[in-house]
């Protein structure tokens, strides 16, 4: 795919990941959009049309002391929060929305045989991705330049099932989340292959307010399993939905961001452009 909203998150990934290597030194505009190649305020004017507010705001999201400002302030209730947002709330949670329901044991010991299995390939924010979906609801989704790849891998976490490409309701409905008015946004259905702790490490993960942060100790606390944090690393590492299921949104106890699964500038970008959204709405 070579879409030119991924060309810009090309970009605009390119600058984040200056930012973060330099965050200390505050790099100023001229300087990130010397970077990548930009004029000051064709990047000013891009990056603002990707992440809702200029680069300098940006940098205060994806500042390490940010992090660890937010995970001082907000860890006592940080899952908590996520449900006192009223439904009509212009800042409502689009993590409200997302159900998970585990796949049956058959389904899950027998690689998704007689599962139908739709897939389609989107464009997002973040880049390109893609997204599958059951007859109960998306079962993968996850950020890949390359569709053959990005296949293959679907394909492998699915072995028996039977594939079709092909965009249904359930894929858009998902895909929804990318635009701006989340008050239209419909219920998105989870229909994932886990066992029973993934599962409860998922449904964890979607308690997390949009905007905020947790780390592995406060995830491992809240399903009761305080001594499991290395164990809830490896499950968030499993999480077969990128975005809708948050993973992005854990970081480490130090407060720096970590890994990601799709890539840590990617995380980066994730978590200050919803910081930014946030901030926004407020």
């Amino acid at each position: 795919m070579n879409t030119q909203e991924n060309i810009n998150y090309q970009r605009i990934a390119e600058a984040i990941a200056y930012i973060q290597n330099n965050f200390k030194q505050q790099p100023s505009l001229d300087e990130v959009a010397e970077q990548v190649h930009l004029s000051p305020a064709h990047f000013q004017r891009l990056f603002t049309e990707w992440a809702g507010t200029s680069p300098k705001k940006f940098l205060q999201y994806i500042n390490v002391e940010h992090a660890k400002k937010v995970l001082r302030e907000d860890q006592a209730t940080l899952f908590d929060v996520a449900f006192e947002t009223g439904l009509s709330s212009t800042s409502r949670l689009h993590d409200l929305f997302v159900n998970i329901e585990g796949m049956t044991p058959a389904e899950y010991k027998n690689g998704g045989q007689r599962l139908s299995i739709n897939y389609s390939f989107a464009e997002s924010p973040f880049g390109s991705l893609i997204v599958a979906s059951t007859a109960k609801g998306v079962c993968y989704m996850a950020f890949e330049d390359d569709d053959e790849q990005a296949l293959q891998k679907l394909k492998h976490k699915f072995p028996n099932a039977s594939f079709q490409q092909k965009l249904d309701l359930i894929q858009q409905h998902a895909l929804f989340i990318f635009q701006n008015d989340w008050q239209k946004l419909p219920t998105i259905k989870l229909h994932l292959k886990g066992t029973d702790f993934q599962l409860k490490v998922w449904e964890s993960l979607l308690k997390i307010p949009m905007g905020k942060l947790a780390t592995y100790g406060s995830i491992a606390q809240r399903i009761g399993k305080p001594s499991a944090s290395r164990a809830v690393g490896s499950a968030i590492g499993s999480n077969p939905v990128a975005f809708l299921i948050p993973c992005h949104r854990v970081i480490q106890s130090t407060g720096t961001f970590g890994g990601y699964m799709w890539g840590s500038t990617r995380k980066t970008a994730i978590i200050g452009w919803e910081g930014a959204k946030v901030n926004i709405e407020r």
